[in-house]
């Protein structure tokens, strides 16, 4: 008899997006004609730069003649985007890694749920509190954690590591062991950067403990402050105890096009591994499970690393900036406290009078027409806050924080 997996039965809930989705769906069907401004997901919205679309529809044009046509490519990605992201890292971060330590993915986020699968069923995982829900409920459905506990909020076998204000959201290595360190710098949701001397004691940490890290660089792009780190491996030994996940999504627009990447060097190693042995294991992963990311995307990619492709980025990168300039010192003179939203897209905002996160999203929807993202989606230690997206048209955002201060 077949058998559903147990591992994703402990899943509670539904994801946290779709929930959001359809509690707005709700609200504007009992309210018919209202428009509602959506401050919730991390969807970019402004148009695809000229030099990144001239090289997609490039491709496509030597995609449609036999004569240059091609079908699947390398499975660890196009080798010419992995060295144009080698020389990016050297020439922006001082980092040096080989083309061959990167694979190209179609984002970060299938990544960052997949690579727990080459670790060991029995690896204890050490997430940041609150954190994006990928990392948590890709360990539940791979069999890393325990059940749910209701008593407690959280699940059995995971070591949580709880960022608040007191720490600047930024969380310090666990006082116990773990397997498998999630590290998300700028931080999503709650905006957060860490300094050299924060991520070099979970570099110490993962040295001391035979331990990874799995380190979301996504929102690299956005740092402005100087001396934070882009990339974990601006830290020295790193590269023996970290892997890193990054994205096209929020520099270049590409969150429907769907490309990142991988980074997994060969002198990563672990307890029961020498050098060598984990990055073979996430090329064998890749090539059983995974055909490679788009040829077109893939183009679009070398672009955006390309002089031109990295100015026009950075002018993209600063239209959300200044959106999300807008949204902090809006709301910070409404009497909200205010965090983030100066190294990251993201703003974490205190909820008022005691709300819980999801009655400050009720409030928010019923009385201002705006769509948040309840912090308590993102984990127990989110409860009391939400995050607002700073992706949007200039006039949409400036008409949403508008309302905001209107109503609160």
């Amino acid at each position: 008899m077949a058998r559903v997996n147990d591992d994703f039965l402990n899943l509670q809930s539904g994801y946290l997006f779709p929930e959001v989705a359809r509690r707005i769906r709700i609200w504007q069907e009992r309210n018919e004609g209202v428009s509602v401004m959506k401050l919730s997901i991390g969807n970019t919205t402004e148009a695809i730069t000229p030099s990144i679309a001239e090289a997609m529809h490039k491709k496509i044009d030597l995609l449609t003649d036999r004569n240059t046509y091609t079908g699947y490519g390398d499975e660890q990605g196009d080798t010419a985007l992995r060295n144009a992201l080698a020389s990016h890292y050297e020439n922006e971060y001082g980092v040096m890694l080989s083309p061959s330590d990167f694979f190209i993915s179609d984002g970060a986020k299938s990544d960052a749920a997949n690579i727990q699968s080459i670790f060991s069923r029995s690896s204890i995982p050490a997430i940041q509190d609150p954190a994006y829900p990928v990392y948590v409920d890709s360990n539940v459905a791979g069999g890393h954690t325990g059940c749910y506990s209701t008593e407690n909020d959280c699940y059995n076998g995971i070591v949580y590591m709880p960022s608040d204000a007191s720490n600047g959201f930024v969380a310090t290595p666990p006082e116990v062991h773990a397997d498998l360190v999630y590290l998300c710098f700028p931080n999503n949701p709650t905006g957060a950067a860490a300094t050299k001397e924060e991520l070099r004691a979970f570099v110490d940490y993962a040295h001391r403990e035979n331990a990874i890290i799995i380190f979301d660089s996504a929102y690299s792009d956005y740092i402005e402050t100087k001396g934070i780190p882009h990339s974990i491996y601006e830290i020295d030994g790193a590269e023996e105890v970290a892997i890193e996940i990054g994205s096209f999504s929020k520099n270049a627009g590409f969150t429907g096009i769907r490309l990142g990447w991988t980074i997994v060097p060969e002198a990563l190693k672990s307890e029961n591994s020498e050098k060598g042995i984990i990055h073979k294991l996430w090329n064998r992963r890749q090539c059983t499970f995974f055909n490679g990311a788009s040829n077109i995307a893939q183009q679009g990619g070398i672009a955006a690393l390309s002089p031109q492709g990295r100015k026009e980025c950075r002018s993209l990168v600063e239209y959300y900036k200044e959106n999300a300039r807008i949204i902090r010192e809006g709301l910070s003179t409404s009497g909200l406290n205010i965090y983030g939203g100066i190294d990251s897209p993201y703003i974490w905002a205190e909820c008022p009078d005691r709300m819980t996160s999801w009655d400050f999203f009720d409030f928010l929807l019923e009385k201002a027409h705006v769509a948040v993202t309840p912090g308590s989606g993102f984990g127990k230690a989110g409860e009391g806050y939400v995050r607002i997206s700073s992706y949007g048209h200039r006039e949409d955002i400036e008409k949403a924080v508008s309302s905001i201060k209107e109503n609160l």
